[in-house]
């Protein structure tokens, strides 16, 4: 086929990923880099704080350029983004400026605009420590967002430092979501890998009705799918209540709203990832293999560790790597049979989104997973030694 028809033939699929998923991922992802709230609506304070340097006097005339862009922002319905920014720095401060600006155009002609004025509203307006906030907001790019998502943050002088207590909370999240989803992956290897090799051993028409099981639960929403968990393993669910039928435990047992909640209901989500892999590969191990090994005098499990396994690593990355990278933005499993301990990193990507509106942070959690999962992907490659990329 001619190079120029094959172009042709890319282009529709080449435009519509460019449009519909590379350019707001990258929107998406400018975000967390990004500084415009406190430039669009505090110009003129921006620019009379240019020259000033933390420990310095505040300008005398900085306070008059902050009413008239208080006054102005409020108009242009601008001051509440900035408020909301700057409150992520200092707490308390957005209420403080939409008060502030609500005295200003209320002021009676002739009243002194100054630092005792916004004193008298909140002294914090009127501290060093917030307009050395806001001339670390003046933009257009700052490391802000990307800080806090590794607990740090910079103090009054602009150096970089670890957060408050209160806000080192992000690198604690990253590894619980490394922990729950490399947790997953190894059950999942753990559930899958005999149900792979079962697959390969039966005969055709077994293999078939096999493979609809494993396929079933995409048949179901993901949503009804971790509901019908919520119901099975609560206090007075099937599971408890089959256990104390038995006599197995004396009491209920707590499977929900904890780890062991989330663990099994993911693991049941992911594991036709990890199965499918797995059996693409494994039919294709020819069984005379295993028989050579055994006329060699090996013992069946030596033959299995050294012959079968090491033919079925490239499966076993592949599918691994599947599942690892799927569990890690997983959001609806956690959220609904997790505790508060047991959230993940899309929680916090989902709430500040739709919740807070701290799209900034949202945006730099975002980066922080997707760098995580190029830096996994980079290490499986080089594991597998690019067989596990052959799989993908």
């Amino acid at each position: 086929m001619p190079s120029s028809r094959r172009v042709a033939l890319l282009l529709p699929l080449s435009g519509f990923l460019l449009v519909f998923f590379v350019a707001p991922l990258v929107w998406l992802l400018s975000l967390a880099v990004r500084e415009a709230e406190v430039p669009r609506a505090l110009p003129r304070t921006l620019a009379l704080l240019q020259t000033w340097h933390s420990g310095d006097a505040l300008p005398a005339t900085l306070f008059a350029g902050f009413a008239q862009d208080l006054t102005e922002a409020r108009a242009a319905n601008t001051l509440a983004d900035a408020a909301r920014r700057l409150n992520y720095e200092v707490n308390g401060v957005r209420s403080t400026m939409m008060r502030a600006a609500r005295e200003v155009a209320s002021a009676a002609p002739g009243t002194p605009i100054d630092e005792g004025f916004f004193t008298g509203v909140d002294p914090t307006l009127a501290s060093p420590e917030f307009f050395a906030a806001v001339q670390r907001a003046r933009g257009p790019v700052s490391g802000y967002y990307l800080l806090a998502t590794l607990d740090l943050a910079r103090n009054a002088k602009g150096e970089i430092e670890r957060a408050s207590e209160a806000n080192r909370i992000y690198l604690d999240v990253l590894l619980r979501t490394l922990v729950i989803s490399a947790s997953v992956t190894l059950l999942c290897l753990l559930l899958g890998f005999p149900v792979a090799l079962l697959l390969t051993q039966v005969n055709e028409k077994m293999a078939d009705w096999l493979m609809i099981l494993v396929l079933l639960p995409f048949w179901t929403s993901l949503l009804v799918r971790t509901a019908a968990w919520v119901v099975v393993l609560q206090r007075e669910g099937m599971v408890n209540s089959l256990l104390m039928r038995l006599g197995l435990i004396a009491e209920p047992l707590t499977l929900i709203y904890n780890r062991t909640g989330v663990l099994i209901a993911m693991t049941h989500v992911l594991l036709p990832f990890m199965i499918l892999p797995l059996y693409s590969v494994l039919k294709g191990i020819p069984p005379h293999y295993m028989r050579a090994a055994a006329s060699l005098g090996a013992p069946p499990v030596t033959a299995f560790f050294r012959v079968y396994l090491p033919m079925a690593a490239p499966a076993i990355m592949a599918g691994s790597l599947m599942v690892f990278i799927l569990a890690m933005g997983y959001y609806i499993t956690p959220a609904l049979v997790g505790g508060g301990s047991d959230q993940m990193l899309s929680y916090f990507v989902a709430t500040y989104t739709t919740d807070t509106g701290n799209w900034g942070l949202a945006a730099a959690l975002g980066l922080m997973m997707l760098v995580t999962t190029f830096m996994l992907y980079g290490l499986a490659h080089k594991l597998s030694g690019g067989r596990a990329m052959a799989m993908g």
